[in-house]
């Protein structure tokens, strides 16, 4: 058979030589598509260009999809491989480098991309420039992506005669009997990588290298120590100047350095790494964050709920987080003779509650919910501010429901979802539907027929409510599918969120039941649920969100009372004290700082409102407003402003991207 039946997607059909490769195809069948694509599926793998068609089984045509830049497949082609063009120009600038791995980073809202290596000596921040330098030295060279297969023995000869141990511990590990490799033409680069890439260096255009950090191979603290070389990369130079005036607003509104300029926590070495300080202020934000959510949790139908922070250890035995988590548990804890650990997930206590008692269908759906507390070992490496830290309270919530209730719960799930986005000041955000997808490779507890029910009430529950969603075929955890929803902040970055995830692992393990209405026993379905995620991480994003102006109801001090002499001392105190009567938090500046000096320092604290108090104001018994975005408001009388505060406050009213 000389010739082979192809269709590409969404554009044509047609009869091509066998051993074209799919570049060729596109050129000819689709050329409109052919100077976006970077690489292509077909039948549904992800391959090069280069890659040489053959024919399938039977008389179906080959599938051809092409992965354009344009697409979240698109930007992760072009990130791994702008990875590798690192990689190539630093062995290019410092001979004997040995490499770790280069993966691209689509969710992580600071970068694009990395490369951990071993330089001969230890690079510095200003080894950046002449590595980006020499990368686009590259660029101009059009220089080929090559892929190659070669049996795993012959690979791993390769590698170890070019002094790279690491790589022969990843072959050891993920290679099948033949490995593909990557090499750059024109340069000492090669690489153990499934691919795909681009064509060549030239589709390389919109990059740029932003830092330095400290690794560890494989995330442990015993291996060998390596360099992070972080960058990013976006398929036009539009993008990335986008991109990199939104990290500079980013650097403004870094919830570390707001946190310590508002007083509002801190993190302190001497304590522990991961480890959250509450201020005062921060401590009063976080209780109104925490009363709106239990508040909306009893509204719900939801009972609290409140675990310790330990267990023996054979709980977690039970659980399966001793067999499949325990690089990120704390060591275990031993007290006369038995062994406990920290929590890392309060799951195992809910369950604990269900079964404190027998349980039939009139008690479903239980509803249990907790601010829990948990701990997990987090590599020092990876800790940010309140992003990633090693002690966090969890908005934990476990659904236990009948099979034919799961719809309507994961609706529920959404709806309070939706609610809280609303509330905190969220307009947009991004819905993923996690399934198990095809890939047989993959180990899924569950039978099919509980995988089909949970992922049909997901889907359902989308559609019930009109969420337009992408589902994510494999995507899903090994004990169950989910719906993961990322929220977008005041400049644009995605924040992932919520989580609705049934779990077929634990009821099992636990030996979960209920009497049903026909008096024979039944496992429920039990749904883990988190809408905000961890309080403190969640408390980061709102302080970048807002750039540390909280609105009204949020702000740990929502008016101060500013005298402009010292004869309205006592008038602001009494204003003061008349407001926090109202329940507002209201602070008193009645120093002997001059008054612009004092609405500089309440501009600088993010206070929403300062009311400025002189003579005229004690004389007519007014305050005069002044908004920490609008400006000054004029005079009006302490009633109407109490008013319109209070009615700020009480609507929950929300301005973001101050």
């Amino acid at each position: 058979m000389h010739h082979i039946d192809v269709s590409v997607k969404g554009s044509a059909v047609g009869r091509v030589w066998r051993g074209s490769t799919v570049g060729e195809v596109l050129g000819r069948l689709a050329a409109h598509l052919a100077g976006h694509a970077l690489a292509a599926r077909v039948d549904g793998r992800e391959v090069d260009l280069a890659f040489r068609l053959e024919p399938t089984r039977g008389d179906s045509p080959v599938e051809i999809e092409p992965i354009l830049a344009s697409t979240r497949e698109g930007l992760e082609v072009l990130r791994h491989s702008t990875a590798h063009l690192l990689a190539a120009a630093v062995l290019d600038l410092f001979p004997g480098t040995k490499l770790g791995i280069g993966p691209a980073l689509l969710d992580d809202p600071r970068f694009g991309f990395f490369y951990d290596v071993i330089a001969p000596r230890p690079l510095t921040e200003g080894d950046l420039p002449a590595i980006e330098g020499r990368m686009r030295e590259l660029v101009q060279r059009g220089l080929a992506y090559r892929r190659e297969e070669a049996p795993k023995a012959a690979v791993l000869r390769l590698f170890a005669e070019r002094g790279e141990p690491l790589k022969c511990e990843l072959i050891e590990d993920k290679g099948g009997e033949r490995v593909s490799l990557y090499r750059i033409d024109g340069t000492p680069f090669v690489d153990f990588c499934l691919g795909p890439h681009v064509p060549s260096t030239d589709r390389l255009h919109a990059f740029r290298l932003l830092s330095l950090s400290g690794a560890y191979w494989k995330g442990d603290p015993e291996r060998p120590q390596m360099q992070r070389v972080y960058g990013t990369a976006f398929a036009t130079l539009a993008e990335l100047e986008a991109w990199l005036r939104q990290r500079e607003e980013a650097e403004r509104r870094d919830h570390r350095r707001l946190g310590r300029e508002l007083d509002l926590f801190s993190i302190r070495e001497e304590y522990g790494e991961g480890l959250v300080l509450w201020h005062p202020k921060g401590g009063l934000v976080r209780k109104v964050m925490e009363d709106y959510l239990r508040e909306e949790l009893l509204a719900r139908g939801y009972g609290l709920v409140y675990t310790p922070h330990i267990a023996r250890r054979e709980l977690w035995w039970t659980s399966g987080h001793e067999e499949n988590f325990a690089d990120s548990m704390f060591s275990p804890l031993s007290s006369e003779g038995a062994e406990f650990r920290l929590k890392p997930m309060n799951c195992p206590f809910h369950i604990g509650v269900y079964q404190s008692a027998p349980r039939s269908y009139r008690d479903l759906p239980m509803r249990l919910a907790e601010f829990g507390t948990v701990y997990r070992a987090e590599l020092g490496g990876t800790l940010h501010g309140l992003l990633r830290v090693r002690g966090f309270t969890q908005d934990d919530a476990h659904l236990f429901c009948a099979p034919e209730a799961a719809r309507d719960e994961v609706v529920a799930c959404l709806d309070f979802a939706f609610e809280v986005y609303r509330v905190f000041g969220f307009r947009k955000y991004r819905v993923d539907l996690a399934v198990r997808g095809s890939d047989s490779a993959k180990q899924y507890l569950g039978r099919d027929e509980e995988w089909a029910h949970a992922e049909g009430a997901l889907a359902a529950a989308l559609e019930t409510r009109g969420v337009p969603h992408q589902r994510k075929e494999g995507e899903a955890a090994f004990y169950g599918p989910k719906i993961d929803i990322h929220v977008e902040d005041a400049i644009g970055r995605l924040w992932q969120l919520t989580t609705v995830q049934f779990d077929f692992n634990l009821p099992d393990r636990f030996g979960l039941q209920y009497v049903g209405a026909d008096n024979a026993p039944h496992r429920p379905l039990m749904i883990h649920r988190a809408l905000v995620g961890s309080m403190e991480r969640f408390f980061g994003v709102l302080v970048e969100h807002y750039a540390g102006a909280f609105p009204p109801w949020l702000a740990p001090v929502q008016v101060v009372a500013l005298t402009i002499t010292d004869r309205a001392a006592r008038y602001a105190a009494e204003v003061a004290r008349a407001l926090r009567e109202a329940g507002l938090r209201v602070e008193l500046n009645a120093g002997q700082d001059k008054i612009g000096a004092k609405i500089r320092d309440a501009q600088r604290q993010k206070i929403p409102f300062m009311l400025v108090l002189g003579d005229r104001e004690v004389e007519q018994g007014t305050v005069a407003v002044r908004d920490r975005s609008r400006g000054e408001l004029g005079a009006m009388s302490l009633q109407a402003f109490e008013r319109h505060a209070l009615d700020l406050v009480r609507s929950r009213a929300v301005t973001a991207g101050q």
